[in-house]
């Protein structure tokens, strides 16, 4: 394989990397740099300027749709035709990093400004997007911008929803930062296809040492919020035996849930996340309990399984502890399988590139797993360091993150049709 020159400006990518990080920053006990731009927020908002801003400096043709996702799309010589599109998210959880999201919908960018700067135009338009609230850490469900634009979710349905924190509602949070947009949901055209270039968020491809993640889909996801009732009472004069105590019945689900990603062993994850307690005093038994349940695995009969199962010990330690329990579903996706051709096209690429891959699944949703509905998809991964995301330590080499984006690059042209110079000369190697 000959070496050729760097399709993409990796300094200017990370500089705009960098550029996005400082907006929501928060600084961790030992000078970590992460961000908390939760979605539709005041920071979500800036942010949002602050990308829009870059894909109007490149004359890029944008539009917002109405429910707040964004798309800057790069003219092609046939533009009747449908685009090929990447991108990803720019909102956060709390404690998140500064590639989450960030990484797919910069790099993206970054693909078209090379092209523009080496006076190419594919035949086939490319589509940057940034999707609404894909962390669902606000507004429940995840990828709730996606699955609305490929209409998986109504729009007025979502617009109603209620903010976990703050009570807020979507659509009038949506108002306020002014990104209602006009566009209709769902999308008025789908793309021809979809690549999101995301890290990896897990120590796969670091310890194993591999340099390219070929994602072959996502594995299910299902969220299950659990309402305990119980009995406040005195914790000195309350016997153990006439206790109906909401917070032992929520140790229980917990430690359950550790139990069963045991038995089903392989893909199985489970995670309690959230656990709110009422009055929360020391000296006083809980009156209520709200936790979350996240259980996911990549085959679905496997999932279901584990919902059952779940359902079951919420039954039996309802009984036994005289506690009142509730399920409501927050998110429930089914494991999707990515397109074939285009999981091959990711890996031939990377491979032509002298990239050493790796064929997986991934564990975390994605709005690629959105878009795989309404055209063929695929994801690149790039290695994170220590395997950590969702966490203000979040960190990937800038090696890693020009490999991918070249990566990003070459599927991106190849897809569009034969790069041509703006004179519609083919390319030269």
């Amino acid at each position: 394989m000959s070496a050729r020159p760097a399709r993409i400006n990796l300094e200017r990518l990370l500089s705009r990397l960098e550029m996005l990080g400082e907006i929501g920053q928060v600084i961790g006990p030992n000078g970590e740099r992460g961000c908390a731009r939760l979605a539709l927020t005041d920071a979500d908002r800036e942010g949002r300027d602050l990308v829009v801003a870059w894909m109007r400096e490149l004359d890029l043709d944008l539009h917002i749709d109405a429910i707040g996702n964004v798309f800057a799309t790069y003219l092609g010589l046939e533009p009747d035709l449908a685009p090929v599109m990447t991108g990803s998210h720019i909102d956060t959880v709390r404690t998140g990093g500064r590639f989450d999201g960030n990484l797919g919908v910069l790099a993206g960018l970054e693909v078209i400004h090379s092209l523009q700067d080496a006076q190419i135009r594919p035949q086939r338009s490319v589509t940057v997007a940034f999707f609404t609230d894909e962390e669902g850490a606000r507004f429940a469900p995840d990828m709730l911008g996606s699955l609305v634009y490929v209409g998986g979710l109504g729009l007025e349905e979502a617009l109603e929803i209620i903010a976990a924190d703050d009570g807020a509602r979507l659509g009038d949070e949506l108002q306020r930062i002014g990104y209602a947009g006009p566009v209709p949901c769902p999308g008025v055209q789908f793309p021809e296809s979809f690549v999101e270039l995301h890290i990896e968020q897990g120590p796969i491809l670091e310890d194993e040492g591999f340099g390219i993640g070929v994602v072959e889909g996502v594995q299910g996801i299902s969220w299950t919020e659990l309402t305990i009732s119980g009995q406040s009472a005195h914790a000195g004069t309350t016997p153990m035996r006439l206790r109906h105590d909401p917070v032992y019945a929520a140790a229980v689900i917990t430690t359950f849930v550790r139990d069963l990603t045991r038995h089903h062993g392989g893909d199985q994850v489970g995670t309690v996340g959230r656990i709110d307690i009422h009055p929360n005093l020391v000296n006083v038994i809980g009156s209520s309990v709200t936790m979350t349940v996240d259980l996911r695995h990549t085959d679905e009969r496997v999932l279901l399984d584990a919902e059952q199962r779940l359902e079951q010990i919420c039954a039996e330690v309802a009984a036994e502890e005289g506690v009142e329990i509730s399920h409501r579903s927050l998110a429930r996706f089914e494991p999707v399988v990515f397109d074939s051709e285009m999981v091959r096209l990711v890996e031939e690429v990377a491979k032509d590139l002298g990239h050493r891959t790796r064929r997986m699944p991934s564990g975390a949703g994605h709005d690629a797993q959105m878009l795989a509905r309404v055209c063929p998809s695929a994801m690149i991964f790039v290695p994170s360091i220590n395997g950590l995301s969702h966490n203000l330590a979040e960190d990937t080499h800038p090696s890693d993150i020009a490999a991918g984006a070249e990566v990003l690059y070459e599927v991106l042209t190849r897809r569009a049709g034969t790069p041509l110079t703006a004179s519609g000369v083919p390319e030269q190697e």
